[in-house]
């Protein structure tokens, strides 16, 4: 199996008028399909800038970000991008909502349509699909935000940060649902966190950033001894908090 993702060697400074600062020093890792990977480091060394990168949203200064073999471009239908915000539109139902993207592609076809009906009723929103985004919990707001990705069938999913607006209790449940919503749809998802406990329960592998410049301090494969736990049910194994602990030292060397 080829990888879908493939970044090698890649770097980025940012530029201002009172010099340069360099952001990502020479970052290199393959993503398989239906992978699962999560990005963790320091705050401001670099997470979102390289899911930016891999979005095509800003350009390397040096390597290459290629998906399916092909350089990634901004606007590219194969990249689904999920924020920190949900930003559904208040004045559009919770379906109009999800049809949005299909609306701005032009692609509102009988096949699309009956794909978002089967997602907001195999995921639970269907009965309030004609509700508007202020009458949703922030959990179902970020589930509507989900489906709406989803039904664009991206081959590629960024997460950064989805959950961080939420309060801890409804972070676990929301985590715990996306993750399964993930895995069911067997897509390849990318995550940046903060959350090591949240990152050790999603993630395939781990990749821990150092501070800027950036570099990869340390690539962690994931492997619980039953592979069908849901993200939740993982933060009671016992294989948990060895990743945690050792996430945790690669990024407190000195604690």
């Amino acid at each position: 199996m080829n990888p879908i993702l493939k970044v090698r060697d890649v770097c980025l400074s940012y530029h201002t008028l009172s010099g340069e600062t360099p952001a990502l020093s020479h970052i290199s890792f393959d993503l398989m399909p239906g992978e699962f990977l999560s990005i963790v480091g320091p705050s401001g060394c670099g997470k979102s800038t390289l899911l930016n990168l891999i979005a095509g949203l800003l350009a390397p200064e040096c390597g290459s970000i290629t998906l399916d073999g092909k350089p990634v471009s901004a606007g590219s239908t194969a990249v689904g991008y999920m924020l920190q915000k949900d930003h559904l539109l208040e004045w559009r139902s919770i379906y109009k909502n999800i049809l949005l993207g299909l609306e701005i592609r032009k692609e509102l076809t009988p096949e699309k349509l009956s794909h978002a009906e089967e997602l907001l009723r195999i995921y639970g929103l269907d009965r309030f699909r004609d509700a508007r985004p202020s009458q949703l919990s922030g959990g179902m707001r970020q589930r509507a935000a989900l489906i709406r990705t989803l039904v664009l069938k991206p081959e590629l999913l960024l997460l950064d940060e989805p959950f961080s607006a939420l309060d801890y209790q409804t972070r676990l449940n929301v985590s715990d649902d996306i993750g399964q919503i993930i895995k069911k749809e067997k897509k390849t998802a990318i995550l940046v966190t903060h959350d090591l406990a949240e990152a050790v329960s999603l993630a395939d592998r781990i990749l821990v950033l150092t501070s800027r410049p950036a570099t990869i301090g340390q690539t962690v494969n994931v492997s619980f001894s039953d592979p069908g736990l849901s993200p939740l049910a993982r933060r009671n194994a016992p294989e948990f908090k060895t990743y945690f602990n050792l996430i945790w030292k690669e990024l407190n060397p000195d604690e």
